[in-house]
Formats: structure tokens, sequence, C-alpha cells
């Protein structure tokens, strides 16, 4: 996000003094190449919201930059099924709004059309969505590094923010022992955003809740039994997708992910639990009313999560030939999901301008594929700071 902020920065103010302050020794270390790498197209989000726009635009402009680059994708389109009559209600839902986004091709099957695009898939129908995709988001964001090292701005790893100054004539930021003046800072610290506010002296509107997606990998032979993408209809409550199979750039079919709450915002499999930044969450009223009112489906993704076998019937759902025996362990990735004082799961992204700071509150899935148009739409903010 901050790479994709930094390009269309100095595309729109060329010449700028630009300074990105990574935390970790290298980019993209945490959402970033923790994603199944998913080009999502813009079909679940609400017509005119801002998820909507940008996804759409930063779609095109994703494919544009692999294109152009010559980085890896693949424009394999997915499927949308529903596997029981309940769900076709949600699933013309789904029609309505890609058609309201200006999505093109989709395509309305039933259970004989299902096999022509997934052969081992099952469904009463389904939604065939062209403008799908996947790509190497790690790839996408060297690519990124590289062009803004060629304009001359400089890339700073190994560098935490650690305190955040106001003057008259912008910030002072304290990273890695060193610190940085500036005109205007840009937030766009994903899963410490809002902490980065606070540094900011901003009171943010919401509190980032870390939640693991853990994801299996499909065995052997048994990864031939997906072409491309295929989803369930999601449960229009939640932010989160469901079990759903992905054949990423590699090859590699991954199923997943499941969303369970993660002990810190780095907490991926198989890492220690941070119980300070556990008790942070736990604290927070918001998560309390949240987890009040959705703690039965909370419980049941956390056994999924300790189940290979109900992991398994519920991939089976989609794929019949898919087998407890099939799975193998995949990667994991932690979600920053915003959670409002009410306990609400942030749907739209959350974008905040205060005095000389603009901070990117909330930008989850599908803020990779969007990323390049919330970097456009930020250097907008950016240049109303300044004054032009």
């Amino acid at each position: 996000m901050g790479l994709s902020v930094g390009l269309a920065l100095t595309d729109r103010l060329p010449g700028m003094s630009l300074v990105i302050l990574e935390k970790e020794d290298r980019i993209a270390a945490h959402q970033s190449s923790h994603n199944s790498g998913v080009v999502h197209s813009g079909l679940y989000y609400r017509p005119g919201s801002l998820k909507a726009r940008l996804c759409a635009e930063g779609r095109d402009a994703t494919y544009e930059l692999c294109e152009t680059a010559g980085l890896p994708y693949d424009r394999s389109g997915k499927l949308v099924i529903a596997t029981q009559e309940s769900e076709l209600g949600a699933l013309d839902e789904l029609e309505r709004r890609g058609t309201a986004n200006g999505l093109k091709g989709l395509e309305r099957l039933d259970a004989q059309g299902i096999k022509g695009h997934e052969p081992s898939a099952i469904g009463v129908a389904a939604l065939y969505v062209p403008e799908a995709g996947v790509v190497d988001f790690e790839a996408v964001a060297s690519s990124h590094a590289v062009k803004l090292g060629e304009r001359g701005a400089s890339l700073i790893t190994g560098a935490e923010v650690t305190r955040i100054d106001h003057g008259f004539e912008g910030v002072a930021v304290d990273a890695g022992g060193e610190r940085y003046a500036a005109r205007v800072l840009v937030n766009c610290a994903g899963l410490y955003s809002d902490r980065v506010a606070v540094l900011a002296g901003v009171t943010p509107s919401v509190q980032i809740i870390p939640f693991r997606g853990e994801y299996y990998r499909l065995s052997g032979s048994s990864a031939e039994l997906v072409r491309s993408l295929i989803y369930p209809v999601p449960d229009p409550r939640f932010p989160f997708l469901g079990v759903h199979f992905t054949r990423r750039i590699d090859g590699t079919v991954e199923v997943g992910p499941n969303a369970v709450l993660a002990a810190g915002r780095e907490h991926y499999r198989g890492t220690r639990a941070n119980w300070a930044e556990l008790r942070s969450t736990l604290a927070y009223s918001g998560f309390r009313r949240l987890a009040a009112r959705h703690w039965w489906e909370g419980s049941k993704e956390l056994f999924n999560s300790r189940s290979k076998g109900r992991y398994a019937r519920l991939a089976r759902r989609l794929v019949p030939g898919v087998g407890s025996q099939d799975l193998l362990p995949g990667g994991a990735g932690v979600r920053a999901q915003a959670v409002d004082a009410s306990g609400n799961l942030v749907d739209d992204f959350v974008i905040e301008t205060v005095g000389s700071t603009v901070h990117i509150l909330n930008a989850p899935s599908p803020g990779a594929t969007a990323s390049m148009a919330i970097g456009r739409y930020v250097s907008g903010q950016v240049q109303g700071i300044l004054g032009g």
C-alpha cells in the first residue's frame, strides 16, 4: 500500500522528496506476501462505496502493470457457487451488485453450466466472473520499489516508527534511530495503522483486530480437481468469503482461508502469541460487542481450524472429490480488520485526513487489488494538504 501511494505521489508531484519507512528488514513482509494473490473483480461490494470504485480501478491497473512490466498473472475468472436453494437469493444479490459495479461478462450458470467451467465442482447455480484472476503481489511490490528507486525516492527498511511530532511546517517522525521531517505524513501501516494514528495524535474511529487466515493446499493429483477460482456464496454478515479454492500463479491450489482471532498482529501459524496485543484486543469494547453477537460463528471457525476433517467437509461442498488426505498444511496470513466501537466489522475502506497527515485505517481485502487506485486517491488528499 505504501509503495503504491509513493508511486502515485511521484506521478502527481514529480521531483518531490519522498521517504518510505518500512518496519521490517524487507518490503512486503506481511499482508502483501501472505495473501492468496487473487485479483478481485469488485463483485461483492456495495455499489457506490469507496471499496467498489477503487477495487475496479485497481483491478484494471494491476492487470495493466503486469502486462507492461512482464509480471506473471492469469485472468482466470472464478465461479461463485450456490450449493443449496436457500443461497439463490444471495447469489441474485451478488449478480445485481456486480452489474451495478460495471463488471463485464458476468454469466449465470445452472448445475450443468458449472461443469463447463469446473468439471469437478458441484452446485445448484453459480455466477461466472471472468474479470477475477491471480497475480504475485510480492512481485508487484518489488516492481514498485524498483520504479520508486529510479524516481529518486528513499526506501528505508528496519525503520519502525516510535514518535511523531507536529510542527508549524509539517511533521517530524522518529524511526530506526533517525528523525525525518516532512510536509505531509501518510500512514500506510496496515496491521499497525491505528497505532501509528495514535502516535500522530489522532483518535481513530476504529481499532485494528487481527484475524488469522489459515490455508491448506491440495496435494499431488488432487490439485487437478481445480482449474481456477471456486468460491461459495459468502455470508453477508461478515467480510470473509468462506473456505474456497484458489489456483495460484505458481500452479499450486490453496484451500481456505478460515478466519480466527489472532493472538497478536503478527501471529502467523507456528509463531508465538503476543499476549500484550491479545489483551489489548480483548480490552477493546468494540471487540467485546462483536464477540457477544457472533461468538457461535467464531467458535465454529476455531473448531474448523483445529480439525482437518471438518475443513475437508467444508471444501467438499464445492468440490466433492477432496478428502482430508488431500489437504497439506499451507500458509497463513493475518488480516488487518477494523472494528468500530459499536462492534461492527467495518466493510468499506476508511481513509482519514487530519491536519498534515493521511491515515489508511481500513483496507482489507480487496486492499491488494485496489492498492494502486488507493494510492491515486491518497495522492489527491496529499495534494490537497499541500494546497494544489
